[in-house]
């Protein structure tokens, strides 16, 4: 039997994430875009309400939603600011790996931590040489002892340098690729770790993108994991299911799009009568509502096949490269719709396609996504 419809459970987040977006969100989103900070008064309002770190589980003191409920929440926050909603993702992104890889007695005691106060989490993969090549990092760790010493400089890394714990891919052996890798949890105050602000960003600035930099950074070997050579199996497991709340976020950004395009088509007029008359912007916000029915169900079928523990790297990939590429398209038709006014910062429109452009970049870009869906359409 297939069932689109949402438990009451699901519509009372849907709609407590809705209100915050629109109540809590979009009524800054703009100030904090243009000063290009991280908004902690929003970030603490989302923990208040319990919108923040939802992944944690249970045994760790948190809520243990699933994918389907935090794809739900997402699509509502990214609809006030992908930017913002970026942060909460990224730390779901950097609580993942230890749901993946951790013990029970780790899950404890890296994530109780991040519910009790609001405390954000990173994922540190991509370095200044490598982004997609996973395997050929340069960031070392050797062990000395009972301790893992960190060298090296991660980039681009979401909520870098804010994070209470921030989980580390570093390569034992450089030029042995991913059987050499290692996965390690490294806490904010670790003595050697720094962290460099990456500014003037295209679009997504109220989210802190950071250069990290570790220089003989300690960690214990119990903040280890898994196993030797698991740290590049436990990265592409994460990114298999992280990138479905992208494809989420696509979405709410796509609806922002139609919804503001609907209103000023309404508003506006040309030749004597609103330019929603018109047929061809009709044909425009129609095509929008295409893309994001479609990408919805798309990001719903893969956030379940998650749920209920089936394989879904096949359906993540087409996921996230179909709505961030859906959604950047119909951000740049809400700008055309706009005119002149889209171009500038009086309408939101020109907003959402810098903050979306990232969406086909972050979390494998398109093009990697691509390789995915036909490695899968082609093997034995």
């Amino acid at each position: 039997m297939i069932d689109f419809s949402l438990t009451d459970e699901q519509k009372q987040l849907q709609q407590l994430a809705r209100d915050f977006a629109r109540k809590e969100i979009m009524p800054v989103a703009e100030e904090y875009d243009r000063r290009e900070e991280m908004p902690w008064d929003v970030i603490k309002k989302a923990h208040e309400v319990g919108l923040l770190n939802v992944a944690v589980p249970e045994h760790a003191g948190g809520l243990g939603l699933g994918m389907v409920d935090e794809c739900i929440i997402g699509e509502e926050l990214a609809y006030g600011c992908m930017g913002m909603f970026t942060i909460m993702m990224a730390s779901e992104l950097g609580i993942t790996p230890i749901l993946v890889g951790g013990t029970e007695e780790q899950q404890k005691r890296f994530l109780s931590p991040l519910v009790e106060k609001p405390a954000l989490a990173a994922f540190a993969l991509s370095e200044p040489n490598n982004g997609s090549d996973a395997a050929g990092m340069h960031t070392t760790a050797v062990l000395d002892g009972d301790e893992w010493v960190i060298n090296g400089t991660k980039m681009w890394i979401s909520n870098g340098g804010e994070a209470e714990v921030t989980v580390v891919f570093a390569t034992t052996e450089r030029g042995a690729g991913h059987k050499a890798t290692v996965a390690l949890v490294v806490p904010k105050d670790a003595p050697g770790f720094s962290y460099n602000k990456i500014k003037h960003k295209m679009g997504q600035r109220a989210s802190l993108t950071s250069e990290l930099v570790f220089e003989n950074v300690r960690v214990p070997r119990e903040n280890q994991l898994g196993g030797l050579g698991d740290g590049f199996k436990i990265a592409m497991k994460t990114l298999d299911k992280t990138r479905i709340p992208v494809a989420a976020g696509s979405v709410g950004v796509a609806r922002r799009a139609l919804d503001e395009s609907v209103k000023y088509s309404k508003e506006r007029e040309a030749f004597g009568k609103p330019i929603s008359s018109f047929q061809a912007l009709q044909f425009k916000m129609a095509d929008m509502a295409m893309g994001i029915e479609t990408g919805r169900l798309m990001y719903l079928k893969a956030a379940w096949l998650v749920d209920q523990g089936l394989p879904h790297g096949y359906e993540s990939a087409i996921a996230k490269a179909y709505c961030s590429d859906m959604a950047f398209d119909a951000a740049n038709e809400a700008i055309q719709i706009h005119g002149g006014y889209g171009y500038v910062g009086e309408y939101p429109v020109e907003k959402l396609l810098r903050d979306v452009k990232l969406n086909q970049i972050y979390e494998g870009t398109n093009e990697i996504q691509r390789v995915v869906i036909s490695r899968s359409l082609l093997k034995d």
